[in-house]
């Protein structure tokens, strides 16, 4: 019709950036970032050694981002790691050769024998706890000192004999599995009784002692432990109790196991180099307590 005007609605469709917008993705663009740069720094963490890890704590201890005049620990680059320490092996020699501080190379070997020691021990608490009590383990200088005890109705060896009890191989299994890894470990086993006497000379705890260390050898090389690593088996019979108070107590009957993780010393600097005599005993002062002697030769 002449005259009649049209009109023309244009409708205006909302777009994605409507409600919410896109702001939302740049968010989580965010996230998804940090977290794989988190999981990348918890894998970089794991691929590191100890020694770098102990050096890098000692650098940030002692050094500030305001040193070396004006310029930041981020351009010093691979020198913050660069302590001397590149792995154990030479942290050994540059030991012997005074290049590392020996502060720094007693931690180190410090933290590894505390580490060795907890394992060890929190094993037997969980594997064996009837006989959890019976296991001393204790650091020494240059390594970990592991002692099997006797005790009233839960001995070690049958009385009289050098043939391990049960409870007896799954402590050696558990000390072999730690222990048999070190590869340059040297390892001493040294068999001790109390100070009661079989009533012959012809088998004395002398012997006893010395079969029953040479059994405790047998089944850690039994279960892996390689036979160059062990530098001394020894019986010492009853020279040196456990419990110097009361030399009859069983817990002197025992089987002490050294193992020194700093070759940089001998086997025979922290254990004795031979079996003492009863006449070297006597001269110690720790002679063996006369007069009692056991009617039984089994009641040992």
């Amino acid at each position: 019709m002449k005259g009649q005007s049209i009109i023309i609605k244009k409708v205006k469709k909302a777009g994605h950036g409507g409600a919410h917008g896109g702001s939302w993705k740049v968010a989580y663009a965010d996230f998804v970032t940090a977290m794989m740069a988190f999981f990348l720094l918890m894998w970089l963490i794991t691929m590191v050694s100890p020694e770098k890890k102990l050096a890098l704590s000692n650098y940030f201890q002692s050094v500030t981002i305001f040193d070396s005049m004006g310029m930041s620990f981020l351009g010093k680059g691979a020198e913050v790691l660069d302590t001397g320490i590149k792995n154990s092996q030479q942290l050994e020699g540059e030991t012997k050769g005074g290049n590392i501080s020996t502060s720094l190379a007693d931690k180190l070997q410090g933290n590894s024998k505390e580490k060795l020691k907890e394992k060890i021990k929190k094993e037997v608490e969980a594997k064996l706890t009837g006989v959890k009590d019976q296991v001393l383990v204790e650091v020494i200088e240059g390594g970990i000192r592991i002692q099997m005890l006797d005790k009233d109705l839960k001995p070690m060896f049958p009385l009289g004999g050098s043939e391990l009890t049960p409870d007896a191989r799954k402590i050696l299994q558990i000390v072999s599995d730690n222990i048999k890894t070190l590869k340059s470990a040297r390892i001493s086993i040294e068999g001790h009784t109390d100070a009661l006497n079989y009533s012959t000379n012809k088998y004395t705890n002398w012997e006893l002692s010395t079969d029953r260390a040479s059994a405790a050898r047998r089944e850690l090389e039994h279960n892996g432990l390689n036979p160059d690593n062990i530098a001394k088996v020894a019986g010492l019979a009853a020279t040196e109790p456990l419990i110097k108070a009361d030399p009859t107590d069983p817990r002197n009957r025992r089987i002490s196991i050294v193992v020194l993780t700093d070759t940089s010393a001998s086997a025979g600097d922290n254990v004795q180099s031979a079996v003492p005599t009863p006449q070297a005993a006597e001269q110690k002062g720790e002679a063996i307590k006369p007069g009692i002697v056991r009617i039984n030769p089994l009641a040992q």
